[in-house]
């Protein structure tokens, strides 16, 4: 009975997650479009791009941070599952006191960081007390995450993130429109700054006095936490770990727009970025429903069912292959001719190229299947792998990146994500995690994989040929053609997946038994 109950509250948890997840996606979505076009017509493209230069600047030095919250994070499963306050008191208070010290480096850096600024911007038409001004208040919206946020990462572990997503992102909405109102009526851009760091105060204000509502017993102490930091050593083990694989990700995804730049031109860039502000948009509106189960993932882990864990990770793995190949096919058939409508024929990139983007967002959504179980178990010690990944990455990129350009750039992350996240990871999972043969593994992901790329072949010389005979030339005629597209594979695809992955039929009966319950209750309020 107290199992039912926990697992009943897990899944609502991570619905709520997804729901809210996905309502602030598209108003922020919508928001950003209009407050950006708002923003450049009001104060000018070279404050836009001033501010956006400082923020990435400041976004190097949070690098400190890397891996401390995951590894806070699965530290926290076992004593939340087991409602061992005082133990989560105890680990709170050690984060606090280890983000209170990376807030004092980050602090330092930043400091010295702005000794440069003159030399980082010389040849400005804004003065240097703007930029400085502008520098340290997003310092300073920075560090308040460090010094006062931190019990923030007990909301993520205990599944509560649409806590932070509704308080941060509904402050962010009013900033933005006053923002707006300011720029508007003002056209000042020391008011503009302040505003931005005003709602960063008032987020953390409002933040820690719900976290303080829906946690009464949260008694967390700085002082505390250096008196016990030397009691829970797993959390620096784990974040010295977690740190070389954070690292490794941000290469695999951040590197290309340098490389491509290195061993191409800027304008290849640039046309690789048009085709990238698509796939990471799609990426971010699937992270809302996916992102939401990894809390989940963890407190299933902690309850110690090896069947039942064994069951969702193919549950979660057969819905990432379905999402991945319906986005896979999806862009394949769909980016091109979008791009030909919205800029035109010149900026659509040789097909080899799509074929390689396709590649690297199949494998990007998918990848975190297992991923997501090693970070469950603990199991961040296999550093060697990601410094391997990079090293394969680097050198795959910068050898076939000299040869072929931007395709050479591409096959690096390819090479690397197969031989690392693709082999060795399930590898590591079920050796170390599952403590089964990873033969099992493999016979049904080839099934799996068999059953989303079928359809990519039956599907896509029928598209192909309608695209060229049709030519797409009006939006109303694209939108047609994409509706087919999309709903074709995901009818055949979803079918296939439902009759020969027991799992993903658990899944779907699932959810869709949630749905009803969920409409059952809101007709019994209405009677």
């Amino acid at each position: 009975m107290q199992e039912n109950k926990q697992n009943e509250s897990r899944v609502k948890k991570t619905l709520l997650n997804a729901r809210v997840n996905l309502l602030f996606y598209f108003l922020i979505l919508v928001l950003s479009f209009f407050s950006r076009k708002f923003f450049l017509q009001t104060l000018g493209a070279s404050f836009i791009g001033l501010t956006g230069t400082l923020q990435n600047l400041l976004t190097y030095l949070n690098l400190a941070e890397l891996g401390i919250a995951t590894a806070i994070g699965y530290v926290l499963y076992k004593p939340l599952f087991e409602k061992d306050y005082e133990k989560i008191n105890e680990i709170i208070s050690v984060f606090g006191y280890l983000y209170r010290w990376i807030g004092q480096i980050i602090l330092i850096a930043g400091i010295i960081l702005s000794a440069f600024i003159p030399l980082i911007f010389p040849n400005t038409k804004f003065e240097l007390p703007l930029i400085y001004f502008a520098f340290y208040s997003f310092l300073a919206s920075s560090l308040i995450g460090y010094f006062l946020n931190y019990k923030q990462t007990l909301l993520g572990a205990d599944q509560r993130n649409f806590v932070v997503t509704a308080y941060f992102q509904g402050g962010n909405i009013v900033k933005v429109i006053i923002q707006m109102v300011s720029a508007y009526y003002t056209g000042s851009y020391y008011l503009w700054v302040a505003i931005e760091l005003f709602f960063g105060i008032i987020y953390s204000i409002i933040l820690n006095w719900k976290i303080n509502q829906v946690y009464p017993w949260l008694k967390s102490e700085i002082k505390e936490g250096k008196r016990l930091f030397k009691k829970y050593p797993e959390v620096i083990r784990y974040t010295k770990q977690l740190f070389v694989q954070q690292i490794s990700a941000i290469v695999q995804w951040h590197t290309v727009p340098f490389l491509t730049y290195a061993f191409a031109s800027l304008s290849t860039v640039a046309f690789y970025g048009n085709y990238t502000i698509i796939t990471d948009k799609l990426s971010q509106f699937v992270n809302t429903f996916i992102g939401s189960t990894s809390a989940g993932v963890g407190n299933l882990i902690a309850e110690g069912n090896k069947e039942k864990i064994i069951n969702v990770f193919w549950e979660l793995l057969s819905v990432r292959y379905f999402i991945g190949g319906v986005i896979s096919f999806c862009i394949y058939m769909l980016i091109e001719p979008f791009i030909n409508l919205w800029l035109g024929e010149e900026y659509i990139l040789p097909q080899i190229v799509l074929i390689l983007i396709v590649i690297n967002v199949f494998i990007s959504y998918t990848r975190d299947g297992v991923i997501q179980f090693l970070y469950g178990y603990g199991l961040f010690r296999d550093v060697w792998a990601a410094i391997a990944e990079i090293i394969i990455n680097l050198s795959v990129a910068c050898i076939c990146g000299h040869f072929w350009g931007l395709p050479g750039v591409l096959l690096g992350g390819i090479v690397s994500q197969i031989l690392i996240v693709g082999i060795w990871k399930p590898y590591f999972l079920y050796t170390y995690g599952f403590k089964q043969n990873v033969y099992h593994y493999w016979v049904k992901l080839f099934l799996i994989i068999g059953v989303t790329i079928f359809p990519m072949f039956v599907l896509g010389d029928l598209f192909q040929n309608w695209y060229i005979s049709k030519r797409l030339d009006t939006w109303f005629g694209y939108i047609l053609y994409a509706v087919c597209v999309f709903l074709s594979y995901c009818v055949i695809t979803f079918g296939l997946l439902f009759s020969v992955i027991k799992q993903f039929r658990f899944f779907v009966g699932r959810f869709v038994a949630k749905i009803g319950s969920i409409e059952q209750r809101i007709n019994s309020k209405n009677i």
